[in-house]
C-alpha cells in the first residue's frame, strides 16, 4: 500500500480582502454592506474547523500528509510549523491567468497539480468529518480507490447540483458506450456489500446508458492518475471550468474524476454504510447524537439558509465535537 495523503479545501468568509476581492470580479456587483453580508453567509465559520485536524490525527493515523488549500488567509488556531501539515495557495498550482477564482469546481479538477501530492489520496470537503476510528482499506486497497458503484438517477431540483453531475456523466457515456463497465465488472455492481442500495442499480442496470452514480457527499478515494488522463483527453472542457471564476452550471466538477474511476473498473467495492450526510436544517439534534455516540465513521455536516438561531447550533455542534475529540491536535498553536 502506497501513501495516501489528504486533501482539504477551506475558505474564510468573514476575511474582508476575499470578501472585496469577489466581490470586485462579479459583473455589476457593488460591495456594498449587504453585499458583503450576503458573501459572508455563504462561508461563515461554525468554529468546527480544528475538529476536523483532531479527527484526522485521532481516527486516521495513517494518512501520510494533509494538504490545506486555500486563498491565502488561515485559522488563526493553525500551527503551520506542523510537520505533516502543507499549506497549498491557490497560486501554487492554478493556472495564474485562472486567478483569482471564487469557483470551487475549478480548483477541485486541478488537485493533481499540487507540489508533492501522492498518487493516492482522499479528497474531504471542509464539512466532512471523521469521528470515529477508520482504517486506510476503506479508501485504498491494492491501490485502488475504494468507492460504492450504485445507479442512481439524477435528480433535477432548484440550487442543486444536477445540471453538474449531468455534465459529468455525459463525458463518463461518452468514453464507456452502451455501458461496457457494467458487462466488464459486474461482481464489482452487483455487490451484497451495497446493501438495500443495490436495489438502485438492480432496478436501472437493463437500461443502455448509466444516467447517473449515487453520490454520498463523503470523502472520495482518488488516484492523481485518474485526474491527468481526464485532462490529456479532454482539456478544452476542463479548461473552460478551470476558467470560470464563479460556479456556472455549465461547469464540471471533480465528481467527474469519480464516475470515470467507477466506469473504468477501476475501483474496490465498499460500502457506503459507514458515513451519513446532513444538510444542517433538518435535525441538529440528531446531527449531535450521532457525533457524541459515534453512530459512524464519517459525517458531512452541509450548511443551509434555513436555520433560525445560527449562534445555538454553532454551540451545539462545538460541544458535540468537544465531548468526543477535546486534546488539541498537532495541527494547533
Amino acid at each position: 500500500m502506497g501513501e495516501i495523503d489528504i486533501v482539504v479545501m477551506w475558505v474564510d468568509g468573514s476575511d474582508p480582502v476575499w470578501i472585496k476581492d469577489k466581490l470586485s470580479h462579479q459583473t455589476n456587483s457593488e460591495v456594498t454592506d449587504e453585499a458583503v453580508s450576503a458573501a459572508e453567509k455563504c462561508f461563515r465559520d461554525w468554529g468546527i474547523m480544528q475538529y476536523w485536524f483532531r479527527g484526522i490525527e485521532k481516527y486516521a493515523p495513517w494518512a501520510n500528509r494533509i494538504h490545506f488549500v486555500t486563498y491565502g488567509h488561515l485559522p488563526k488556531w493553525l500551527n503551520v510549523d506542523c510537520k505533516k501539515l502543507h499549506i497549498v495557495n491557490h497560486y501554487d498550482f492554478m493556472p495564474k491567468d485562472a486567478l483569482p477564482t471564487f469557483n470551487s469546481r475549478a480548483l477541485e479538477i486541478n488537485l493533481h497539480r499540487i507540489e508533492g501530492l501522492s498518487e493516492q489520496f482522499i479528497y474531504f470537503n471542509d464539512d466532512m468529518f471523521l469521528i470515529k476510528p477508520i482504517k486506510s482499506d476503506y479508501f485504498f486497497k491494492k491501490n485502488l480507490p475504494c468507492d460504492s458503484a450504485i445507479l442512481s438517477p439524477i435528480h433535477p431540483w432548484r440550487y442543486g447540483t444536477a445540471a453538474i453531475q449531468v455534465n459529468d456523466m455525459e463525458i463518463v457515456n461518452a468514453y464507456f458506450h452502451d455501458f461496457e463497465s457494467f458487462r466488464q465488472n459486474r461482481s464489482k455492481w452487483l455487490t451484497p456489500i451495497y446493501g438495500g442500495q443495490l436495489l438502485r442499480t438492480m432496478l436501472l442496470s437493463p437500461l443502455r446508458h448509466m444516467f447517473g452514480i449515487y453520490e454520498p457527499h463523503l470523502p472520495v478515494s482518488y488516484l492523481k492518475s485518474t485526474f491527468e488522463k481526464i485532462w490529456e483527453l479532454e482539456p478544452e472542457l476542463l479548461m473552460s471550468t478551470t476558467s470560470s471564476k464563479f460556479k456556472s452550471k455549465h461547469n464540471i466538477n471533480q465528481w467527474l474524476m469519480r464516475y470515470w474511476q467507477i466506469a473504468s473498473g477501476q475501483f474496490t467495492p465498499r460500502s457506503p454504510s459507514k458515513g451519513k450526510f446532513y444538510d444542517i436544517s433538518w435535525n441538529l439534534e440528531e446531527i449531535c447524537n450521532t457525533i457524541l455516540e459515534q453512530k459512524k465513521s464519517m459525517i458531512c455536516i452541509n450548511d443551509s439558509n434555513e436555520i433560525s438561531n445560527i449562534t445555538e447550533a454553532r454551540q451545539s455542534l462545538v460541544n458535540a465535537f468537544e465531548s468526543i475529540l477535546p486534546d488539541k491536535s498537532c495541527f494547533e498553536k
